[in-house]
């Protein structure tokens, strides 16, 4: 974690008014309702919104769960962002992810545990990160194995997390106690 404490405390479910009931409500993952959505609750309104955006990149995407996650792990992990590692580290591992591809994630496109197409979604993600546009070279790659939606669903994928990654850096969101770390 960037911060040791929390810039934007999140509220706690006896401070919740009627609408943050209804917002957090259906958010519990792993028996409770999890900080990033207490902290944003602060703001109901972004979050409601945010939701819905986020809900399609996490459950309606058209890219494969795993593939999905790499990409996730990998922004993630560039934007040293350590509670979106920790979640995505048990949603990958849920998709399918193993030990050694976690770890892979932090090594890149050139570690040898990816194929072709795993390996040019990490390089896709580092691209988008590094310069805001996937290369000639990386996209051709790419539209071999993707459509067009898909390749949307990728860029927007990266995107909506490391948005993700630079408000929870940036408001402090701690993990919560069951989340491994970096």
């Amino acid at each position: 974690m960037r911060l040791k404490k929390a810039r934007i405390q999140p509220i706690q479910e006896e401070n919740w008014t009627e609408q943050q009931k209804q917002l957090l409500a259906p958010q519990v993952l792993r028996g409770k309702v999890q900080n990033i959505f207490l902290t944003l609750a602060n703001h109901e309104k972004l979050a409601k919104r945010w939701m819905v955006f986020a809900n399609h990149i996490l459950h309606k995407s058209s890219l494969a769960p795993r593939h999905r996650e790499i990409l996730i792990l990998r922004i993630g992990w560039l934007c040293q962002s350590g509670y979106e590692w920790g979640q995505h580290v048990l949603i990958g591992k849920a998709c399918g992810l193993s030990e050694s591809d976690i770890s892979a994630i932090k090594e890149g496109h050139q570690a040898s545990a990816w194929d072709e197409t795993e390996a040019l979604l990490i390089k896709a993600t580092d691209e988008l990160h590094h310069d805001a546009f996937v290369s000639e070279t990386t996209w051709a790659g790419l539209a071999k194995t993707y459509s067009q939606e898909q390749l949307m669903d990728l860029v927007f994928t990266v995107g909506q997390y490391n948005l993700v990654s630079m408000a929870l850096n940036s408001f402090g969101v701690q993990a919560e106690d069951d989340l491994p770390g970096f």
